[in-house]
């Protein structure tokens, strides 16, 4: 034990110094903040100070009457109008508070592209259990072989109070977004011209091990996360399937396994990995910039730069609530059907460690105080010329309850003008995101997704 922990401090040592603070966990006196300044999540409690961003109340756990589990078509705050409009000739007011990306969605959809801004509703939620582990886990959990193993933490956020970018990243892959789920989602294509292809139909099967809620620490296993996802469109190829296991110990690695009908067998698939074309969506977008960003940190360095009040994508429920294609423009998503709120977000920008490579050199990162989410990735080529970006469009699931920050989106990659409706939900039905009884671990297991796939 004693030689372990040496090592572990010489570790902390030879990191860089955005790696080297995240070995330490917060004091008790510091966690405290939790249950007064800080939400229990680790959010400024307050509001700002013009009141643009109301202060954190609870949250919105509210379960409309006649709720359906896996519906998640109703608004809450339907009643609500836009406080302004942001458009090309106005951008300079209000640019300050967007991202590059948002930016240039602006410059090349000129007469099209518009962003509403509704009022602030910091609707993040959770069970007080797992903000009772959050609060341990301020004082508990670590990181250590260079921000890529997780210990100490269990059922809550990770690292409430950040001290590093990593740290950030990490609460952002450990998010609360309930423990078992089945979702039914497409991924829609869009070329420059406006063609639209539909790349993938599926049905998604998942829970979250690290969630469950008579767990602990040291009683888990590295699984956060295991899913499946079956495909049934388009006809050729229904049938695929892929499976994940994701980890919080990526020394060890997390594990991709995938059944494609052609071949008749599930295989690993170490290569569906960082800046891999994502089979799931006709390579529009890498398999990194999935879920807000996912995946091995291992290939950047990972900077904090603080925190900022921005215009992000919030309480989406009206993209769920309308038909995906009724949503989606000719160059990008529809307005009329897009929620944008001011909230604090933290920023965080990765670049390629010496010696590792990536498509993508440099990101930026903009992930929501309130529930960790990663709201939007703005990622630049080797010249330093904008390249890419991808929005996660959260929505209001009160009987988690849970603001969840799934894989729905958008991604646009400015080169080409390709773009991309990501885990579309209007179509789903009452499969939208259900929350399901708990399936046993052999369930996620390549054996279980042989059977699932042969049917």
């Amino acid at each position: 034990m004693h030689n372990n922990k040496i090592a572990q401090l010489l570790t902390c040592f030879t990191l860089s110094l955005s790696a080297m603070t995240a070995c330490a966990a917060v004091s008790a006196v510091d966690a405290q903040a939790l249950k007064s300044t800080l939400t229990p999540m680790g959010a400024e409690r307050a509001g700002n100070a013009d009141g643009s961003i109301p202060a954190w109340t609870g949250g919105y756990s509210t379960v409309p009457a006649g709720f359906q589990q896996g519906h998640r078509t109703f608004d809450p705050f339907a009643q609500d109008k836009p406080l302004y409009t942001i458009t090309a000739a106005n951008l300079a007011k209000y640019q300050d508070k967007l991202s590059d990306g948002v930016i240039q969605l602006f410059k090349d959809n000129p007469q099209t592209f518009r962003i509403d801004v509704f009022p602030t509703r910091r609707t993040a939620s959770a069970p007080q259990w797992v903000y009772d582990n959050t609060l341990k886990n301020a004082t508990n959990a670590t990181l250590d072989s260079d921000g890529l193993v997780v210990h100490g933490a269990y059922g809550g956020v990770p690292f409430p109070i950040p001290k590093s970018g990593i740290e950030v990243q990490w609460n952002h892959q450990l998010l609360w977004r309930g423990e078992s789920t089945h979702s039914k989602y497409k991924v829609w294509t869009t070329t420059a011209d406006g063609q639209r292809v539909l790349a993938t139909a599926a049905e998604d099967e998942a829970q979250y091990p690290y969630y469950f809620k008579e767990g602990s620490a040291e009683s888990s296993g590295i699984n956060y996360m295991m899913a499946i996802q079956l495909t049934y469109a388009p006809a050729f190829r229904a049938g695929e399937a892929l499976m994940v296991h994701n980890v919080t110990d990526y020394v060890q690695g997390r594990t991709l396994w995938q059944y494609l009908s052609g071949q008749r067998r599930v295989r690993r698939a170490p290569s569906i990995n960082f800046d891999t074309p994502n089979p799931v969506a006709s390579g529009v977008n890498f398999v990194d910039e999935n879920f807000g960003g996912s995946g091995s940190p291992e290939r950047y360095d990972w900077k904090l730069i603080g925190k900022k009040e921005m215009l992000i994508p919030y309480n989406s429920n009206q993209l769920l609530a309308n038909a995906d294609e009724k949503v989606m423009a000719q160059r990008h998503v529809n307005p009329d059907y897009m929620r944008w709120e001011l909230h604090r977000v933290w920023v965080v920008e990765a670049t390629l460690k010496a010696g590792k490579r990536h498509a993508v050199p440099k990101r930026k990162f903009y992930y929501d105080e309130d529930n960790w989410g990663n709201a939007i990735i703005d990622g630049w080529d080797a010249e330093g010329t904008l390249w890419r970006t991808s929005m996660t469009t959260p929505f209001v699931a009160p009987d988690i309850p849970a603001t969840v920050n799934y894989c729905t989106g958008f991604f646009h990659d400015h080169r080409t003008k390709a773009w991309m409706y990501n885990c579309a939900l209007g179509d789903a039905g009452n499969e939208q995101y259900a929350i399901t009884d708990r399936r046993r671990e052999s369930f996620f297991s390549p054996e279980s997704l042989t059977k699932m796939s042969a049917r």
